[in-house]
């Protein structure tokens, strides 16, 4: 089984340890991917930094991609490991040669299933990580060191972490990892922007910072964050659809509710779009609007 160990900003983690979240933005500083190839799912182990070399908790990779400062804000808000977009901000521009702004594009790694160790669990890696590396490494459990370490996080915890045994027989989780997992709101947004390849599904509208992740069927009603009961639209559309005066048909076609000229005695930019198909689609057939879902919306939230 592959892991990975990454560097982590002692702050960051201060932050994330006292909230206890499930879900973390395990940012970069700057937008380049740390790594290539980790499948979803992969076990992420969080190394501090001096003067602590030690193992201090971790969680299970969903996702890499690069959002504006500002926008990973809007995401994750302190699940950033900072409890304001300015503290964010300064945290961020300490890593950096020049100070960020709010446009400032970051990297965004998205951990799901996230474990804390107590101080007393924690575990020095020692020779095990070279100190000169700055962001992480990539450790195969089927060697030495990398046996040594997941060994040690089996001490640590006395036994509660147990890597499944099929996901170690095929070295890794891969794309079913999404089904199983816990995702959370951070993780549903990161996907759909990134599924709809950042443009709104009914406009085709590509200016990320107004573009928002709408449940299709609400979370309160379906406890479950699925790419495929979610669609990315624009902000004025997104208020639209759960109002219940634009929807989508199971055929994927718009329908804007007549109630939007009879009661606001406007609309015309919104009854262009009606009768037609969606603008943007994810590339996978499996993450397009459920049929089920669009339906529900059609019968439960759309009015005339």
């Amino acid at each position: 089984m592959l892991f990975w160990l990454g560097v982590t900003d002692n702050r960051w983690f201060r932050h994330v340890a006292r909230s206890r979240s499930d879900e973390v933005n395990f940012w970069q500083p700057s937008a380049r991917a740390p790594f290539t190839g980790l499948p979803e799912g992969t076990l992420f182990l969080f190394k501090l930094k001096a003067p602590h070399n030690h193992v201090v908790g971790g969680g299970r990779f969903v996702r890499f991609t690069r959002l504006p400062l500002v926008t990973a804000w809007e995401v994750f808000e302190q699940q950033n490991g900072a409890s304001s977009l300015s503290e964010l901000c300064s945290l961020i521009s300490s890593h950096r040669a020049e100070p960020a702004s709010l446009d400032t594009e970051i990297g965004c790694t998205v951990l799901t299933d996230v474990f804390y160790l107590r101080p007393e669990q924690w575990f020095e890696v020692g020779d095990r990580f070279n100190r000169n590396i700055m962001v992480g490494k990539k450790y195969d459990s089927t060697e030495l060191v990398g046996a040594s370490l997941l060994a040690d996080l089996q001490s640590a915890t006395n036994g509660q972490w147990v890597a499944d045994e099929s996901e170690v027989a095929q070295g890794g989780f891969g794309k079913p990892f999404l089904q199983r997992a816990r995702l959370g709101q951070g993780s549903f947004r990161t996907l759909v922007i990134d599924a709809y390849q950042r443009r709104c599904a009914i406009t085709g509208e590509h200016t990320l910072p107004v573009l928002e992740a709408a449940h299709i069927k609400p979370y309160s009603i379906e406890p479950v964050h699925h790419i495929s009961n979610g669609m990315l639209l624009r902000s004025d559309f997104h208020k639209l659809f759960d109002a219940g005066l634009v929807t989508v048909e199971p055929d994927l076609k718009v329908r804007v509710s007549g109630r939007i000229r009879d009661r606001y005695f406007n609309g015309k930019a919104y009854y262009r779009l009606h009768g037609q198909t969606l603008a943007a689609l994810p590339l996978e057939s499996i993450d397009h609007p459920n049929a089920a879902y669009l339906r529900w919306h059609n019968e439960n939230r759309f009015v005339e």
